[in-house]
């Protein structure tokens, strides 16, 4: 690992996308090295099974860092931000902590700009991403049906879908009436045993630690294969500058737990630091060959940030459907107004994702219960919390967020993490395109309830701190001028500089994005493998 000794490749983030990289390039027999600035998941924290879930779990598993604060964390100053940027520091990333709710992009999603005449069309087509969504639905064990109609006609999931409990019974039947698309929900979640996973046992706490090692996380599904086939991985090492001579980038500088500054030097480096990590570590990088920061010589380096506009309605029935438990992540889905309706008063569309809402302590927090982030306790608190514990389904709404060049991540002048690096700041505004889509949504999700027997509906019309999905900040493209990498994630500046996270979206899409990075990943680091040695 000296600079006489170079290893083939450097990552920096050991989550999804860096898992997935690392176990393809360790199996290629590359050498690489991660460093991961996070540790390994404790999943003894991982309460489910316990009467002290619910008060424990925002102790441990809090998805917002600057309310987690762990050792491992950097702030994030999101004064200026209407969405609050949300992670997990460690190994699996933020597949640690997310619902893994699963859905391509679809073939339109790569081409906004043909279709919609807004954004930019990806350099990619789904048709060439079509067998990376497949092995990778393969490699995390997804489960779910196939034939979607909202699809192109294909091969599935390797597993059965999670169980379609009474709720997700009652609104299938439900949309059926009102001639709206659903699909049996498609979760990166194991219904059988599968490889190193096993099957979901329904507890609903997917997003605070899985007790069953039922939901792909890459920790799970990918280091320990990466590990035995000889990739490293350094824990607690902070990345705090990519190294570069003569035009090249020949390594990573990191800070160990002890403050100690050290480097790893390979041929070359590879950033999987998610959409704030990985333009804050370039924007760090900066010299005095690279005053703007690495590969930033088209200026947008950390712009077009998308974080998904979210929003949630829950209706509630007189009847008991076992709200408090089930996959936290989709029972089904509906893309029913995914396309553009120009009728609609805005472009592009969004998907939505029926789950469960918790126990007693779920049903007080603001999502979706209150439009504040403050608990929400309500008037009459024991006979209202009564009559929706176990009776309340959710839709949850993932809205396309356009991108916009203002909304940006810089390096803030007034916060540092603890070893003196310059936080991540966030510039993010809704368009008004985004404010009318999730709005609209929302009156169609009331209605489905509506329709359904619900008694009460609850709108949570855009939820703050919603933001896992963190795109844009290092486009691909074809044209070095408006664009930071190609679409093969290999920077236009510096030939052996990549980005393999979902820095490189061009669009967002209105679907969660885990299948899509999981593919690129893939795609990303299949290229490297068969072009290394040449530029």
């Amino acid at each position: 690992m000296n600079r006489q000794n170079p290893v083939d490749v450097v990552l920096v983030g050991a989550g999804l996308a860096g898992g997935i990289t690392a176990a393809e390039l360790a199996a290629a027999g590359l050498s690489v090295v991660c460093l991961e600035q996070g540790d390994w998941p404790d999943y003894s924290r991982a309460r489910a099974d316990f009467a002290d879930f619910e008060v424990t779990a925002d102790l441990h598993w809090a998805r917002n860092p600057n309310t987690r604060r762990a050792v491992a964390d950097y702030p994030v100053d999101d004064t200026d931000s209407d969405i609050s940027p949300l992670m997990w520091n460690g190994v699996g990333g933020g597949t640690v902590l997310y619902s893994a709710k699963w859905h391509r992009l679809t073939p339109g999603d790569f081409r906004v700009r043909s279709l919609d005449g807004v954004a930019a069309d990806w350099p990619i087509s789904y048709e060439e991403l079509a067998p990376f969504y497949v092995e990778a639905e393969r490699q995390l064990g997804v489960s779910g049906l196939a034939g979607d109609p909202a699809y192109p006609a294909g091969e599935g999931p390797p597993n059965p879908p999670v169980p379609i409990r009474a709720t997700g019974r009652l609104m299938a039947d439900t949309l059926n009436d009102l001639g709206w698309h659903w699909w049996p929900g498609s979760n990166a979640i194991s219904t059988t045993v599968y490889r190193d996973l096993k099957p979901c046992r329904q507890h609903g706490t997917c997003m605070a630690g899985c007790p069953e090692g039922a939901k792909a996380s890459t920790d799970l599904t990918h280091w320990p294969a990466a590990l035995s086939r000889g990739a490293q991985l350094v824990t607690g090492a902070r990345a705090s500058r990519i190294l570069t001579e003569n035009g090249r980038a020949t390594g990573v500088e990191y800070i160990d737990r002890d403050g100690r500054v050290d480097a790893v030097f390979g041929q070359a480096v590879v950033l999987c630091a998610n959409g704030l990590g990985t333009p804050r570590l370039l924007l760090m990088s900066a010299d005095a060959d690279h005053p703007d920061g690495l590969a930033n010589s088209s200026g947008l380096v950390g712009t077009h940030l998308m974080m998904h506009p979210f929003g949630a309605v829950a209706g509630v029935f007189e009847q008991d459907l076992g709200t408090t438990a089930g996959s936290w992540g989709q029972q089904i889905s509906s893309m029913q107004f995914y396309e553009t309706d120009e009728s609609r008063g805005f472009v592009r569309g969004a998907k939505w994702g029926l789950q469960p809402t918790g126990g007693p302590l779920g049903i007080t927090r603001s999502y979706p219960w209150s439009q504040s982030d403050a608990p929400m306790w309500f008037e009459d608190f024991h006979t209202t919390l009564r009559s929706r514990l176990g009776h309340t389904p959710m839709w949850s709404i993932v809205a396309e967020d356009l991108p916009m060049e203002s909304n940006r991540v810089t390096l803030s002048a007034t916060i540092s993490d603890s070893d003196g690096l310059p936080a991540p700041r966030i510039e993010y505004r809704t368009d008004d395109n985004s404010r009318a889509m999730l709005e609209w949504h929302a009156q169609r999700a009331v209605e489905s309830f509506e329709a359904a027997g619900a008694v009460e509906t609850i709108v949570g019309p855009m939820v703050k701190e919603s933001g896992w999905h963190l795109m844009g900040t290092t486009r691909m493209g074809d044209d070095p001028r408006t664009s930071v990498t190609d679409r093969y994630g290999r920077t236009h500046d510096i030939d052996n500089l990549f980005v393999f996270d979902s820095s490189t979206w061009v669009t967002s899409g209105g679907v969660n994005p885990a299948a899509t990075q999981a593919a690129l990943a893939l795609w990303s680091s299949r290229h490297l493998i068969e072009t290394k040695g040449r530029k």
